[in-house]
């Protein structure tokens, strides 16, 4: 982590004429208090105050005062310039009030809050995400349109055209900003596209999950593209997951889900963290998949999972173990996508996996025939449950559900529940062009 003084060198060096300081509201989306030079003492020194009363989840206006703490470890220098070739930096803050107490409702915290109850245990979250998301065109005054650049499927070598181009285009950017970018593809959809990076401790891999977001949406703005991380955009078609790689390391290093003498190699405490994932997945749902449009993802018949069980060799459950063991062993929680708050959606998983060990949850054998041909009966024998329908049963089976509440502190879960009660209540009231289509002529 470089110190405050090297990170002063580096903006001189660098002639950086203004720092952001960046943090998530309640619901994930990136924002930031812009400072310049003058003012980069101050702010490395976390004495930036903010009005938290502006933002989502955060306090009543008779308490608005907040203070952003920077993270040292994350400072970077835009690897791109304005046009006036302006440079500007970063720096990813948690959210403080004035007094010096950590603010209940800042999401770095929460996750933060669950790490440490990890670390109390003896192991350490690692997360390796799969953030898929949409590229549309733009018409001329700017307006996006349900029209992708191009009609490529999953891993298409297409022609040379926008879509391909911006996605090389983000790798470049990403690379610039210290990612170590594994791959990037095209996916199932057309327009749809994946680019995975490796994986890292949750909240770096959180803080990396909110970069990511931002440089994929500026840098397709820039190509005149539209990227979106809607989990379905378009109907008919897949809808854009975050696949979870996750797995627990020992203080020792080792990867603490590897046993190589047990069952599958899969030892007690990945067994456990897969039945609390399993256990309580009807709760977190509602911080994993945040939005009324996830759960149109969430059906059968496009990839997307709808069943509570875990398999080694399908990708119907909602938790696979990919077949990779020793340093590689990890449960994939395929239900999540890239609209959730990266550090609530975390700090839920791990909350969950960590119940489940204490527990010492039971997940079962691993289901490994395709579940969705299987009959309401059999998954019934099979005690496999399914996914909520939608946000409103998903807030209902949150509400009722204490380790993930515990996880989110008391203050996030009641601004949480509140803003997701109001945004259901608003769907429900509008009518829909389906509605319009289907009665306005036959009634």
């Amino acid at each position: 982590m470089p110190t405050r003084a090297e990170i002063m060198k580096i903006v001189n060096r660098e002639s950086v004429r203004f720092l952001r300081l960046q943090f998530t509201d309640l619901l994930g989306t990136l924002k930031n208090v812009e400072v310049p030079k003058s003012q980069f003492g101050k702010a490395l020194d976390g004495q930036i105050a903010f009005d938290g009363s502006s933002i989502e989840g955060f306090v009543r206006i008779e308490e608005s005062d907040m203070l952003l703490v920077p993270d040292l470890a994350t400072f970077q220098v835009n690897p791109w310039t304005s046009e006036d070739g302006t440079r500007v930096a970063r720096l990813i803050c948690d959210i403080y009030r004035p007094d010096g107490t950590p603010f209940a409702g800042c999401p770095r915290l929460a996750l933060k809050r669950q790490v440490e109850k990890a670390r109390s245990t003896g192991h350490e979250m690692v997360v390796g995400p799969e953030a898929e998301f949409f590229l549309f065109q733009k018409n001329a005054a700017g307006e996006t349109l349900l029209d992708t650049h191009d009609v490529g499927g999953y891993f298409d070598l297409t022609p040379v055209d926008k879509g391909e181009q911006c996605r090389r285009d983000i790798v470049v950017v990403l690379e610039a900003m210290g990612f170590e970018v594994e791959a990037a593809h095209h996916e199932v959809a057309p327009g749809q596209h994946e680019v995975d990076f490796k994986y890292a401790e949750a909240v770096a891999c959180a803080d990396n999950v909110a970069t990511f977001r931002f440089v994929v949406k500026k840098v397709a703005l820039d190509a005149g593209l539209h990227a979106t991380f809607m989990p379905k955009p378009l109907a008919g078609i897949n809808g854009s997951g975050m696949h979870c790689n996750q797995s627990l390391f020992s203080r020792n290093g080792k990867n603490a889900f590897f046993a190589k003498t047990a069952e599958w190699q899969l030892s007690k405490t990945a067994l456990g963290y897969i039945g609390g994932i399993l256990k309580h997945a009807k709760a977190f749902v509602a911080v994993t998949n945040p939005l009324v449009n996830s759960y149109k993802r969430l059906v059968p018949g496009y990839e997307a999972p709808t069943n509570i069980a875990w398999s080694e060799k399908n990708r119907s459950p909602l938790v696979r173990v990919p077949a990779k063991r020793g340093t590689s062993t990890r449960c994939e929680v395929r239900m999540p996508d890239p609209s959730c708050n990266p550090y609530l959606a975390y700090a839920v998983m791990l909350a969950a996996g960590l119940d489940g060990i204490k527990g010492k949850l039971d997940p079962g054998p691993p289901v490994d025939k395709n579940i969705f041909a299987m009959s309401q009966r059999e998954k019934k024998r099979r005690k496999i449950e399914q996914l909520p329908p939608n946000l409103s049963q998903a807030l209902d089976n949150l509400e009722k559900n204490k380790v993930i509440l515990g996880a989110l502190g008391e203050h996030i879960a009641e601004h949480f529940l509140l803003a997701k009660r109001a945004e259901w209540a608003e769907y429900e009231s509008h009518v829909h062009p389906w509605e319009q289509e289907r009665y306005l002529s036959a009634y």
